[in-house]
């Protein structure tokens, strides 16, 4: 391991115990070092270095999200001492043995969802995001190519912990979306929210029937700091083309 940090988030994780209804999930709290966390809080960006989602990402909407990606001109544009920190944080968090660990841990759950498909390609991304007042997340069960997602909360103490992602069952019992689409809440029951505490993640995987989302964020002034860390599946070229090695879910491939 490259850094007690990553140590202390990999036995975390690797640990947790898993929920499976209704879908697989877990919470865990202190999932950082509390030095780490007090690093990560004194690095946080200036808001003011943060963009609209939709000028960084292609998804409409969101305009109470506000995001910050590690690579480009908002990277290059921080303070040298907080590019060194988050650039730090990338090379152990992205593209590797933490990814690797994330994959173990829900191995039946792809194995369940993909089978053995040879041409499945996954990679990890991360995303540090700013919701403010206003902001709303219908329940939905993300993007198709989403397989697992980590939410990293940030918050500096627990003045926060009734804004945290909430899990959901639509009324009718049949009902599942394949992903995409954000509905009403008033088609759900609401089952549990996170509470959104210092140094703690709620993760889960991506099913048809994996609903979350956000109640209204109605407290003024709200800056509601996370760290994103996603799975994605690759998706996969026509057939003929040449592509990269193929891999399993025995033998990852990440890529970012």
């Amino acid at each position: 391991m490259s850094s007690n940090a990553e140590l202390h988030l990999a036995y975390k994780v690797g640990n947790a115990e898993l929920s499976l209804f209704p879908y697989p999930h877990f919470f865990v709290q202190n999932v950082f070092p509390s030095d780490f966390y007090a690093e990560i809080q004194a690095n946080l960006p200036d808001p003011a270095a943060l963009l609209p989602i939709a000028e960084v990402r292609p998804v409409k909407g969101y305009k109470e999200r506000y995001v910050f990606d590690f690579a480009g001109p908002q990277f290059n544009a921080l303070p040298r001492e907080k590019q060194a920190f988050w650039s730090g944080m990338h090379k152990w968090l992205l593209g590797g043995r933490f990814g690797q660990l994330v994959i173990e841990k829900f191995r039946p759950f792809i194995a369940q969802r993909f089978g053995n498909d040879p041409n499945l390609e996954l990679y990890d991304e991360g995303l540090l995001v700013q919701d403010i007042t206003n902001y709303s997340l219908g329940p939905h069960t993300d993007s198709p190519r989403k397989v697992i997602t980590f939410l990293f909360y940030l918050p500096r103490d627990d003045s926060q912990r009734h804004l945290g992602t909430s899990i959901y069952v639509p009324k009718d019992p049949a009902f599942r979306c394949k992903g995409g689409p954000h509905y009403r809440h008033d088609g759900f029951e609401r089952v549990w929210t996170m509470p959104f505490v210092p140094n703690s993640l709620f993760a889960f995987f991506k099913t048809d029937n994996s609903f979350h989302g956000v109640e209204p964020v109605l407290d003024a002034d709200t800056r509601r700091w996370l760290l994103l860390y996603d799975i994605y599946m690759r998706e996969q070229k026509p057939v003929g083309t040449q592509r990269n090695a193929a891999v399993s879910p025995a033998n990852v491939k990440f890529s970012f």
